[in-house]
């Protein structure tokens, strides 16, 4: 098996889908691995480290596509790549399908086994691959929060953890999912006043129960977010249906009722995200103003703390992989039900669920 890593071309994408060590483990299993020239230097991983591993590193985008059964990335195909896409091909990455129309319809017309990290199961019925980066999203939140409150960037000059005789910022999370929990946990570290909202009351006894009263927990009812939601300095969007567009939950009037300097960051949004008032940005524009309100919506946030992200995210990864290299495409899905969870695209269908309700097709 050949297997192809181009170097990520989304604006401000650090991350790169196969460390070194995974790609010795890849080449010791028996596959051949073609790496794009300069594909994890912004992670910290020099193409001798690669070639030392076994890889054989490549100077154009096109070779790579071209010569591979098997793509493996970080971040969807975009405009640009779809010509490099073969007919047939494999191609293993983040899709978030539901947000990508035309992404959809160019792998279904080139017939492409799209598998999605982000619809891959473990046993237990989690999803294992998008775990790390929605931590990783979810702290960074908190982080990115705290830097837009300042009065320089065109905050209202909160510090989220006040001092003695101040009171301190008010972090409001909607969702208490995987990234919304780790988004408390900044918060709650960084001396915030933290609210967290959501349907289910299991995840809200568990940070109750963790936060022994440092945490206010609430129903994610409208007239708990209308109230949070125009008190929050820091609002965090965390809400997540797998592999389907998230649901808009919070409305633009409500959003019209926050301080002015107040800092929004929805991580939902690379599944089309759940404030109403919000529009994709990018590394190199990240922020923009609505209603005095700042607006964060990167949907590569991760991409922030490259090396940390990629060595989260092949570690997570490489089982899945290494099994498609040992056993082949089509066996490692048949012998796997997790793995095939992950299946969204085949034959020029999509066949997961959400996704093609979420795009029409169902």
């Amino acid at each position: 098996m050949t297997i192809g890593v181009p170097k990520e071309i989304k604006i401000g994408e650090t991350r790169v889908s196969m460390t070194p060590s995974l790609c010795r483990r890849c080449v010791s299993l028996g596959a051949k691995v073609l790496i794009e020239k300069s594909a994890g230097l912004s992670s910290g991983f020099t193409d001798a480290e690669y070639r030392a591993a076994g890889a054989a590193i490549v100077a154009e985008a096109a070779r790579v596509w071209g010569s591979a059964e098997l793509i493996l990335k970080v971040k969807e195909p975009l405009p640009a790549e779809y010509a490099f896409l073969q007919d047939g091909q494999a191609l293993f990455t983040y899709l978030h399908l539901a947000a990508g129309p035309a992404l959809a319809k160019v792998l279904l017309r080139k017939n492409i086994l799209g598998i999605a990290y982000e619809t891959v199961e473990g046993a237990d019925g989690s999803f294992p691959l998008l775990k790390p980066m929605s931590q990783i999203a979810g702290r960074l939140a908190i982080q990115v929060g705290a830097y837009f409150l300042q009065t320089q960037h065109g905050g209202s000059g909160v510090l989220l953890g006040g001092i003695p005789g101040t009171l301190p910022g008010h972090v409001v999370v909607v969702g208490a999912g995987n990234s919304g929990a780790h988004s408390v946990q900044m918060a709650v570290g960084m001396g915030a006043r933290v609210t967290v909202l959501d349907l289910d009351t299991r995840k809200l006894e568990l940070l109750d129960s963790e936060y022994r009263g440092r945490v206010v927990t609430l129903m994610s009812n409208f007239s708990n977010l209308e109230s949070c939601v125009a008190d929050a300095d820091l609002l965090v969007g965390a809400v997540l249906i797998p592999a389907a567009k998230a649901p808009t939950v919070v409305t633009s009037a409500m959003v019209s009722k926050m301080r002015p300097g107040s800092v929004i960051v929805d991580i939902a949004i690379d599944q089309g995200g759940c404030i109403e008032s919000i529009h994709s940005t990018s590394h190199i524009e990240p922020v923009y103003k609505h209603r005095g309100v700042i607006h964060y919506a990167v949907p590569n946030m991760p991409a922030l703390v490259g090396r940390t992200s990629t060595q989260g995210l092949t570690q997570a990864t490489e089982p899945y992989v290494a099994l498609i290299v040992q056993k082949g495409v089509a066996a490692a899905l048949a012998g796997h039900k997790g793995l095939a969870m992950g299946v969204n695209t085949r034959e020029g269908r999509i066949t997961y669920g959400a996704v093609a309700k979420a795009l029409g097709y169902a």
